[in-house]
């Protein structure tokens, strides 16, 4: 293990997290374009790409400190 040692277990788990998060983030950029109050469409399309960010900074984690892959 280097400075950031990181279990494969919990890789997994981080792993998991991020493709929730990209989940999340995809059904929120279905609803910013379908939804009708367009006030909200702005909120909802910069929740999905933070959603998206987290989720690869997550993903960058596991795989290379987790052992995920």
């Amino acid at each position: 293990m280097g400075m950031l040692g990181i279990s494969h277990y919990t890789g997994i788990k981080l792993a998991e997290v991020a493709f929730l998060l990209l989940l999340i983030a995809g059904v929120w950029l279905v609803a910013a374009e379908l939804l009708q109050p367009t006030k909200w469409r702005t909120f909802r399309t910069v929740v999905a790409g933070a959603a998206l960010a987290a989720a690869g900074v997550l993903l960058i984690i596991a795989t290379h400190w987790g052992h995920f892959g």
